[in-house]
């Protein structure tokens, strides 16, 4: 595979613009032409009776939550501390990171959440949260908004992509196939839809974080 230097970043805003000024605090060439858009979902304030807590697995649920309600006072459980953060700023003063993946949220969620849950998120989440505490804990998922199509193409001149998730890399190979480019995914779920005939040279980041993601690229390519 040849030296990464230009990589397109496939997610959406405001994300892709966070991801592009990482990628050149390495020293990369970011080339942001995102696949998808998050629209929220138009809804009344969602009624809290009775719900113990919140769980986030992403920035976009916290973003579209806040928007639709006022209420900051419920203990808040994350999937990572990204999220977290977001959640914070967001007003919220009691909030626990799982620091990794679902199934390490559910396993927190599990120990420490006072149920009810609820939990805001897209409208076709990557994973079922209320399945793996099913029997342990009660989760109500709240779709809150959705991943949308931007209908882009593949830009003329990368060496590498970025996937964020399942969503994404079904937006990806539908582009297909590519010339031997990488694909470095955030997770296996979100590689999955890219297959054997996508002709990316497909990595998968050791953590599912975005960390681990730009781990994943190795050092840039000299420029020339």
């Amino acid at each position: 595979m040849s030296p990464i230097r230009r990589v397109w970043i496939t997610r959406a805003e405001p994300g892709a613009a966070r991801t592009a000024a990482r990628l050149e605090g390495f020293g990369f060439e970011s080339v942001v032409a995102p696949l998808l858009a998050i629209r929220p979902i138009s809804q009344a304030a969602p009624d809290l009776t009775g719900i113990g807590a919140l769980a986030f697995t992403s920035r976009n649920g916290v973003a579209a939550f806040t928007a639709l309600s006022a209420a900051r006072d419920l203990p808040v459980f994350t999937v990572g501390d990204a999220t977290a953060e977001a959640a914070r700023a967001a007003g919220f003063a009691a909030v626990r990171s799982a620091a990794g993946a679902l199934d390490d949220l559910a396993r927190l969620l599990a120990a420490e959440a006072p149920g009810p849950v609820l939990a805001p998120g897209a409208l076709e989440p990557a994973g079922d949260l209320a399945a793996l505490l099913a029997g342990r804990l009660e989760v109500r998922a709240l779709p809150v908004y959705e991943a949308v199509g931007t209908g882009a193409g593949a830009p003329d001149d990368f060496d590498a992509v970025l996937v964020h998730s399942p969503r994404g890399g079904r937006a990806l190979a539908a582009l297909g196939p590519f010339a031997g480019q990488a694909a470095v995914a955030i997770s296996a779920a979100a590689a999955a839809p890219l297959g054997g005939d996508s002709g990316l040279d497909i990595r998968i980041a050791a953590r599912p974080d975005e960390a681990a993601l730009l781990e994943a690229l190795g050092k840039p390519a000299p420029r020339v």
